[in-house]
């Protein structure tokens, strides 16, 4: 299903009016729509799931989450995680307060809204419309967007009606992402704290994502077609369906497994693996008539002092029979990139091949 593309003049200056409102999606809803904007003009295979039960021990278990991590990582670049140790309660109190933000009055959530992405806390519709190369169909959505200035959380920054979830939930998910990290590494070959040591996954941004009933659902989607930047995301869906992996050129739904968080390779790991590990474009469509979709999106980026480090495919995992792929670089550089062509659909990565 492809969002279809009008004149984009016209589209553009209903984008652009629609985001001045500052009412996000939510708004456009309560108000009655009954057509979306212009600017919002497979088969059945599951992905891998890996238990997380044994993690701690050093037997058999382990052996075969190595072995299912790498299976994932190279073969999919998506997989679901059961038995992470995050505790249900810290799961649900995370989603309702993702509700609670969006479902206030309008009035409430104005202070929020910004489009200025150095802010510690953003709301916003329709993902970075202002900052893409050109013009793309906008997204059925609407973000609160948190993440950290220098890597040090000031959490009494946070929207108080939603902070002492958030507060929990991401010690929660640093701790999944170590545990990942670990087991990402081994499915390298690499020692288990390789990946933590290199400072490449310690910077976490959070998004809370909200995605109203939609009119016409056939006409927009949720989230376009993207890869992320990240090295790696995870996240965590409501009871709703919706998430789609592009595999072997078809889209394969993500199915909602209760419990389970949704883990996927991002851009930059892929780089650092020389093609090992694979970062795959994935999409949301948008809901139909019904209840609202949540989900609350991890993604572990390199802390801000590495963000300009020259790094490339790690060199442990180079040799005569596996040169590497990509030039040396810097996250900041593929960062500059990704925002010309990752947020439109395009791939970063080719870029960066030598």
């Amino acid at each position: 299903m492809a969002p279809a593309l009008v004149d984009y003049t016209a589209a553009e200056k209903e984008l652009y009016e629609f985001d001045d409102l500052k009412i996000g999606v939510k708004g456009l809803v309560d108000a009655g729509v009954t057509h979306i904007p212009r600017k919002n003009g497979a088969d059945r295979v599951e992905i891998p799931v890996i238990d997380l039960e044994g993690f701690n021990e050093n037997d058999d278990r382990r052996v075969k989450m190595v072995n299912a991590m790498r299976y994932a990582c190279a073969t999919w670049g998506f997989f679901q995680i059961v038995n992470h140790g995050v505790p249900v309660a810290v799961m649900e109190e995370m989603v309702e307060s993702i509700r609670r933000f969006h479902e206030q009055p309008q009035e409430a959530k104005m202070e929020w809204y910004s489009r200025d992405f150095s802010r510690t806390v953003n709301y916003y519709s329709s993902g970075d419309i202002k900052g893409r190369a050109q013009p793309v169909p906008a997204e059925w959505k609407d973000t609160l967007s948190c993440r950290a200035a220098d890597d040090q959380w000031d959490f009494n920054a946070l929207p108080e009606l939603c902070r002492h979830e958030m507060k929990e939930y991401m010690k929660n998910m640093i701790d999944l992402q170590e545990k990942l990290s670990e087991l990402m590494s081994e499915a390298l070959g690499l020692s288990k704290n390789h990946l933590s040591s290199t400072g490449y996954l310690k910077s976490i941004k959070l998004s809370g994502h909200y995605y109203p009933a939609c009119p016409e659902p056939d006409l927009t989607l949720g989230t376009i077609k993207h890869s992320d930047p990240s090295l790696l995301t995870l996240v965590l869906q409501d009871k709703s369906n919706g998430l789609q992996v592009l595999h072997n050129d078809q889209w394969v739904d993500v199915p909602k497994v209760d419990g389970a968080f949704v883990a996927n390779i991002g851009d930059f790991m892929q780089l650092l693996s020389n093609d090992k590990f694979m970062s795959v474009e994935h999409r949301v469509l948008a809901t139909p008539l019904g209840r609202p979709r949540i989900s609350a999106v991890s993604f572990f980026l390199p802390s801000a002092k590495d963000r300009t480090k020259p790094c490339g495919p790690i060199k442990e995992l180079l040799s005569d029979s596996s040169p590497p792929i990509y030039r040396i670089t810097s996250y900041e550089e593929f960062m500059k990139h990704y925002r010309v062509v990752g947020q439109i659909g395009g791939r970063a990565l080719p870029h960066f091949k030598l």
